[in-house]
C-alpha cells in the first residue's frame, strides 16, 4: 500500500465516530487529575510569593557547631544586619561562649533567647515551635550549615508550618558534603509522627545514627 493512501486512512479514521469516542474518553479521563492538581499547583505557587514576600520576625538558629562556633558567628554578623530581631539558638554551644560570640560582634545578648531542650534535629523545632507560636512568630530566619539545611529545612516545613509559621533558609558556609537523603527522609517522617501523635521518635532516631 503507498504512503498516499496510509495517510489518507490514517486522516479518514481520526474523523471516524470510534475514534473521536476513544478521545473524549481519554480526555475525561485526564479531567478529574486536572481538577485535583491545579489547586495544588495555584496553592504552592500562591504560597512561594507569600514566604518571598513575608519578612521574618525572628533568626532561628539550629546547634551543632563545632568548636569553632561557626555557626553562632555567622549568626552574630547576620544578626547585625537585622538589627532588631530576636534570636532563638537552639541547643547550641554553651551559654557563656554564645554570648561572649555575640557581645563582641556587637549584638545585644538580650535578643538571645538560648533553650538546650533539643536532642536532634527534630527536637530543635518540636521543643520551640509552640513558643514562637505563642510570641506571635509567623516567619523566621532559618539558621544551620549548608551540609545541613535539606534535612532541616524538610523538618521546619512540616513542624512549623503546622503553627503557620514559614522559614527562610539561610546556609552557614562549610566545605562538609551533603547529608545523605535517607536522613532527610526519616527525620520528615518523625516530623510528621510528631504532628499526628505529638510523639518525636527522638529515642528511636539515638538508636539509628542520633542528629
Amino acid at each position: 500500500m503507498s504512503s498516499g493512501v496510509i495517510m489518507r486512512s490514517r486522516g479518514a479514521f481520526r474523523h471516524h465516530p470510534l475514534h473521536r469516542l476513544k478521545v473524549a474518553r481519554s480526555q475525561r479521563k485526564r479531567f478529574p487529575w486536572m481538577l485535583f492538581i491545579l489547586p495544588l499547583v495555584m496553592w504552592f505557587g500562591f504560597r512561594a510569593v507569600r514566604i518571598y514576600s513575608e519578612k521574618p520576625q525572628a533568626i532561628l538558629v539550629l546547634g551543632g557547631s563545632t568548636a569553632a562556633l561557626e555557626r553562632e558567628k555567622f549568626t552574630a554578623e547576620f544578626a547585625r544586619e537585622h538589627p532588631g530581631l530576636p534570636i532563638w539558638i537552639s541547643s547550641g554551644s554553651p551559654r557563656d561562649y554564645t554570648k561572649q560570640v555575640f557581645s563582641e560582634a556587637g549584638v545585644d545578648v538580650r535578643r538571645l533567647n538560648l533553650d538546650y531542650q533539643a536532642v536532634d534535629t527534630v527536637t530543635n523545632f518540636t521543643t520551640l515551635v509552640d513558643e514562637l507560636k505563642q510570641q506571635g512568630v509567623q516567619s523566621v530566619y532559618l539558621v544551620t550549615s549548608d551540609y545541613h539545611m535539606r534535612r532541616a529545612q524538610i523538618i521546619g516545613e512540616i513542624v512549623l508550618g503546622s503553627r503557620g509559621i514559614h522559614l527562610k533558609p539561610v546556609s552557614v558556609p562549610s566545605e562538609q558534603p551533603q547529608e545523605p537523603l535517607s536522613k532527610a527522609l526519616r527525620d520528615g517522617g518523625r516530623a510528621v509522627l510528631w504532628v499526628t501523635t505529638g510523639h518525636t521518635g527522638a529515642s528511636w532516631s539515638r538508636l539509628h545514627g542520633g542528629w
